[in-house]
């Protein structure tokens, strides 16, 4: 069989050779290459503007061009690309993105509806991250899949550029092709933050894996801590996971299938919307770069390193087609992005918010602050005022709750150290130290005590302010708003007049409030301690929460000091001041 196989070979090879006589000069000969010269630049309201007849412009033209590079890859002679630099405008009334042929990516991404720390529009395009690690829509290629000089390429050449006009809704085509390397982009725009991305590359009649990327962070992000507030998102069905940056490896993948995935700061996100979720994946992009300290002090010379995130996401399996919302983490815009199909999850991109894991509190609190900003008072100082004194007035019956459990525990106080004395002697593993604890629960249920009855209004006071942390810290809507001295809430107040306010209503709260089964000495201790830590806590806390946190303290220094007036007071009061003179003697 192998004598056999050997045989048909060589007569094949035999019959090959003799035919390409033949085949010379009966079979139609291929046209001689044409001269390859680069094309015009092409105006975006206009057609390709090439030298020559009407035949090579044709020829030229990106769609004749891209439809050559797919239908017949090894035959793509004819080459496409721009002889000189230009931009292209798009904009809408959220957004003015402009474009460079160079690279066919984005130099500039302005949100009309938002300022920067100067007040002007706000460019989420990070400029200094930008120059050395890439632009917005660059494309992100497999290191080994091409040489470096083609994946260079990809990213410096000079696209051809059509454009179907300047304002939207629009479409905007970029093609470039060298004979060997063959790329297409376009972009649809629209009314809203989403646009449409497709992509394509080939390289020697192959497909190239190559993403849509979104490499270099946002522009507003100037201090460390802003920079230290990016993550990576993503979403599947039901399941979000977030990656912070210490989670991050540069050029790492995670394969799909993702709903939607993306780059996200404080305050604004760069998400991918994959046409194909089954077939998509993410690469994490994480690099350095050197800030100034001060934010954006010209003058500052001391310099701290930072870590940019990024995100590439795409189809390992050819063409790319993706929808990409590129804006403000607003729930009302992220809500108006439909995403059909995703079982047991919100059909849109509001889990982009990340409430944290107090969800089920911060985002109600939310809706409700902004509809008190919209309906009742324009400012939001004054709404965060407003809900302020709601939420006080609604937990006032627990602190009512939490004095009479008090005033309870103080009754009981002087029978329970009695029963204390008579173990004292018993150590704790000696089985009759738990008598002790079975005399002081009957002494509770004979007397109606609950021991937990002091502590659980305040559990249950805790989490709003917590909620309200967490709100406050993903809010955009506060960001940069103003309310009196202070001129941005989402900020911590630069006089700190709100961690003052905050330090002395609760060393005056501390004073007022009787502390059960504590002695006078201790409570003098707390009355110091715990306004002090709190002080430090609060001190670079967002001023919205101080305001929230002051004004809560206000109302119950109010509050005590009404308690404090009623028989019920009083009596608590008599027995703290009882105990005080024994201790004395």
């Amino acid at each position: 069989m192998e004598r056999k196989l050997l045989l048909v070979f060589a007569l094949t090879f035999l019959v090959i050779m003799l035919f390409q006589p033949l085949l010379k000069k009966y079979m139609p000969q291929p046209e001689a290459p044409q001269q390859n010269t680069p094309a015009a630049q092409v105006n975006p309201t206009q057609a390709p503007a090439g030298g020559g007849n009407a035949g090579a412009n044709a020829a030229s033209s990106p769609a004749a061009t891209s439809r050559a590079a797919a239908k017949h890859p090894a035959a793509a002679a004819v080459t496409t690309q721009a002889a000189a630099e230009s931009e292209t405008v798009i904009e809408n009334e959220l957004y003015r993105i402009v474009f460079t042929n160079r690279g066919a990516q984005v130099k500039s991404w302005v949100l009309k509806k938002w300022d920067d720390e100067n007040g002007k529009p706000l460019d989420l395009v990070n400029h200094a991250a930008a120059e050395k690690y890439g632009y917005p829509l660059s494309l992100w290629t497999y290191p080994g899949n091409v040489d470096d000089g083609v994946r260079g390429k990809i990213n410096s050449a000079l696209y051809v550029a059509t454009a179907s006009g300047a304002t939207v809704p629009a479409d905007l085509t970029f093609d470039y092709s060298d004979g060997d390397l063959a790329v297409h982009k376009s972009f649809h725009f629209d009314r809203s933050y989403v646009v449409g991305v497709q992509t394509s590359v080939q390289f020697k009649g192959a497909d190239i894996t190559a993403f849509p990327m979104w490499p270099s962070g946002f522009g507003g992000e100037l201090t460390a801590p802003s920079y230290a507030a990016g993550q990576i998102v993503y979403q599947y069905d039901s399941k979000v996971e977030r990656l912070a940056i210490k989670k991050i490896s540069g050029g790492g993948t995670l394969p799909g299938p993702f709903n939607w995935a993306g780059v996200s700061d404080q305050y604004f996100a760069a998400a991918f919307l994959p046409q194909n979720p089954q077939s998509s994946a993410l690469v994490t992009l994480r690099n350095q770069i050197e800030i100034p300290r001060y934010g954006s002090d010209p003058n500052s010379h001391v310099m701290d390193k930072v870590d940019v995130l990024g995100v590439a996401v795409g189809n390992l399996r050819g063409a790319t087609s993706d929808r990409l919302y590129v804006g403000p983490k607003s729930l009302a815009d992220l809500e108006a992005v439909s995403i059909p199909g995703i079982a047991g999850a919100e059909p849109d991109l509001r889990a982009v918010v990340d409430f944290g894991w107090l969800g089920l509190i911060a985002r109600p609190l939310f809706l409700w602050l902004k509809w008190t900003y919209s309906h009742i008072v324009a400012n939001w100082g004054w709404a965060i005022l407003f809900q302020t004194v709601v939420i006080n007035l609604a937990l006032l019956p627990l602190r009512l709750s939490q004095m009479k459990s008090m005033l309870k525990m103080q009754r009981v106080a002087p029978q329970i150290k009695v029963i204390q004395e008579k173990y004292k002697k018993y150590s704790l593993r000696d089985p009759r130290k738990a008598e002790m604890n079975t005399e002081i629960s009957a002494l509770y249920k004979k007397e109606g005590v609950n021991p937990a009855g002091g502590c659980l209004p305040l559990l249950i006071q805790m989490p709003f302010l917590f909620a309200y942390y967490r709100m406050l810290g993903v809010a955009i809507d506060l960001r940069h708003a103003p309310w009196l001295w202070v001129h941005d809430l989402a900020a911590p107040d630069p006089t700190h007049v709100l961690p003052i306010a905050i330090v002395v209503t609760m060393f005056l709260m501390q004073r007022m409030t009787p502390q059960a089964g504590m002695d006078p000495s201790q409570q003098k201790m707390m009355n110091i301690m715990m306004p002090g830590m709190m002080g430090v806590i609060s001190w670079n806390l967002p001023a919205g929460l101080g305001l929230y946190w002051s004004v809560g303290q206000l109302i119950g220094i109010v509050q005590q000091s009404v308690m404090n007036r009623t028989s019920l007071g009083r009596e608590m009061r008599e027995m703290m001041e009882k105990r005080a003179r024994k201790k004395e003697k």
